[in-house]
């Protein structure tokens, strides 16, 4: 299979790697010049996970054409608040009937749109050929290969099927769905909950209110999701609560360092200026504001967006959330 890859970053480049190995001829683009003349030359992306080699299959262009020429299907992996302009100038060289397969995860802010709302946008593509892909896949470990379990979610079937079997490896495994909206939010409104999360362990909260936390931060993630028109069953699955799990306790992710350092006392302002992006800070406003428009209660996500704006700090967070009203128990 012929793929084109766009977005050089740490996921980018490891999901390039992983399809360069699967067989596929993968054109990645990227924007900056170092980053394909060190993969071309060198086997390695200096800016982003360059302690990895991508195989002689993969090969890197700055031209967007480039990259979706002759391909079967474009992969886009570019953080969502910069999505709208790639892809503006992705549309004309996209051909006919090749599908586009989502990787970014995230809300736009300006719109509170998913990617497959922008994609209509700025493309009009057609549905059956918007496909995300999510689930629970740190960047650096499908770089080294190791066992790794995601979803593939459209709604044409049968081309889900066939990328099914183009993408899948003994080392990472694809399970298909007919739910883009809840695959596309569960990957959006977990980074959100994963900075809760980091902000646990950076207050010393403990074990307790860790498991707590997910668990409530799941039911909010699953109630805006259901909303907004995903099944509850996606929720409970790898896109819902295994990226949501991962997210929220492994030590790679970036969200939760986001939220640990937070809580450690450090201002978001010296957090967020590298390279890398975590896309739970743009999405908590999002996800706030789609809450309050369609009614749904979060009260963990609105806290976040508190915490973010510097109006509410995170220890008097802690205490807002618990002292809330008393009630029963309701799950989806």
């Amino acid at each position: 299979m012929k793929l084109g890859v766009v977005g050089a970053g740490s996921w980018g480049s490891a999901l390039a790697m992983h399809f360069g190995r699967a067989g596929c001829d993968v054109t990645l683009w990227a924007r900056e010049r170092e980053v394909v003349d060190g993969i071309n030359r060198e086997r390695r992306n200096p800016l982003f996970i360059p302690e990895f080699a991508f195989p002689d299959e993969v090969r890197a262009t700055a031209a967007l054409g480039q990259a979706a020429s002759g391909a079967e299907a474009i992969v886009f992996v570019v953080p969502v608040q910069f999505a709208r302009a790639v892809l503006h100038e992705l549309r004309g060289a996209l051909a006919a009937d090749v599908p586009l397969v989502s990787a970014s995860k995230g809300i736009e802010v300006s719109t509170l749109e998913r990617v497959d709302q922008i994609v209509v946008d700025e493309l009009g593509l057609e549905p059956g050929r918007f496909v995300a892909l999510s689930g629970p896949s740190f960047a650096r470990e499908v770089a080294a290969g190791l066992p790794t379990a995601a979803v593939l979610a459209g709604v044409d079937e049968g081309r889900v099927r066939l990328l099914q079997q183009g993408f899948s490896t003994p080392t990472f495994r694809f399970y298909g769905s007919t739910d883009t909206v809840g695959v596309e939010l569960s990957g959006a409104l977990k980074n959100v909950i994963a900075i809760a999360a980091g902000m646990a362990f950076g207050l010393g909260l403990g074990h307790n209110a860790l498991a707590a936390l997910l668990t409530r931060g799941l039911h909010e993630i699953a109630r805006l999701g259901v909303a907004l028109g995903g099944r509850p069953d996606t929720f409970r699955g790898l896109a819902g609560m295994g990226d949501l799990v991962l997210t929220c306790t492994g030590g790679l992710s970036r969200n939760r360092t986001v939220g640990e350092r937070l809580g450690r006392g450090e201002r978001l302002a010296d957090i967020v200026g590298g390279r890398e992006v975590a896309e739970g800070v743009p999405t908590a406003r999002a996800a706030a504001e789609l809450a309050r428009r369609h009614g749904v209660e979060m009260p963990i996500t609105f806290a976040v967006e508190a915490i973010l704006a510097g109006a509410l700090p995170p220890r008097e967070a802690v205490t807002a959330l618990m002292t809330r009203e008393l009630k029963d128990e309701a799950v989806l």
